[in-house]
């Protein structure tokens, strides 16, 4: 059940300072895909987070006005690629940095199909394969919920971060508790 809330009384934030605040929030980098029309697309996001695991199912909210969006949205199904930081040319690539668009970006990679039909990096950390459950509109994004069809993980590895407007790697120090 969705609940509609009441505007804060808080002032006005501007988004530049909203921006500013949120950089601070590291995030794994992912690649999303689809494929519709015999055309693949995608978009380099950091906005993944696991909503349950029964059944299994995730988030990932995606700006309208990106140009894989409307390939993602009539698909009807979306490839989430979690990057290992040896990716970050091919996130560069799908963030159109160099001018890259729609099947231009996939000239990097190795790139094959589980279930839905939606392009899969071989060799991310992870890929979670979604059949798109729900797309909910809210300002200048779609949240969609993927009801998880398919999963790959591949071996461990250093996972690609982007924080404070810089890639940056997680590695194996980090994965077992030193320095935290």
């Amino acid at each position: 059940m969705n609940q509609q809330f009441a505007p804060p009384v808080a002032a006005d934030i501007h988004s530049d300072a909203f921006k500013a605040v949120m950089r601070n929030v590291a995030g794994a980098v992912s690649i999303i895909t689809a494929s519709h029309g015999g055309e693949r697309a995608g978009l380099t996001a950091t906005s993944l987070t696991a909503l349950s695991a029964e059944p299994p199912t995730v988030i990932v909210c995606i700006n309208r006005g990106a140009s894989a969006w409307p390939k993602i949205e009539a698909a009807g199904h979306f490839a989430i690629n979690v990057l290992a930081a040896r990716h970050q040319a091919i996130a560069d690539r799908f963030a159109g940095r160099g001018g890259f668009k729609g099947e231009a970006r996939f000239a990097d990679g190795d790139w094959t199909t589980l279930v839905t039909g939606a392009p899969t990096l071989v060799g991310a950390l992870a890929v979670l394969d979604c059949e798109t459950d729900e797309a909910i509109e809210r300002h200048s994004h779609t949240i969609l919920i993927g009801r998880i069809k398919a999963i790959r993980q591949a071996q461990d590895e250093g996972a690609l971060l982007y924080w404070r407007g810089i890639y940056g790697k997680l590695d194996e120090t980090l994965q077992h508790g030193a320095g935290i």
